[in-house]
């Protein structure tokens, strides 16, 4: 993964950091228990998620990223 989660981060690569899915389910994203997204991880993108969904990507990336930080020191 690059050096920090953005909106183009995909969905599978966020899930594979430690705490993450706890972030997600806080901030309402409903693609962690989606059977249809489940197939679409790869591809679907954190901001195209938050823009459909009303989510504050903002708030949700400056999480995201805080646990990614942490895990890579």
């Amino acid at each position: 993964m690059k050096n920090k989660i953005t909106k183009k981060t995909t969905l599978a690569e966020i899930l594979k950091i430690e705490k993450s899915e706890k972030i997600l389910s806080k901030h309402n994203v409903p693609c962690v228990t989606c059977p249809y997204a489940k197939m679409e991880m790869e591809k679907l993108e954190i901001g195209t998620v938050c823009k459909t969904y009303g989510i504050d990507e903002e708030k949700l990336l400056e999480e995201l990223n805080k646990v990614y930080r942490a895990k890579a020191l």
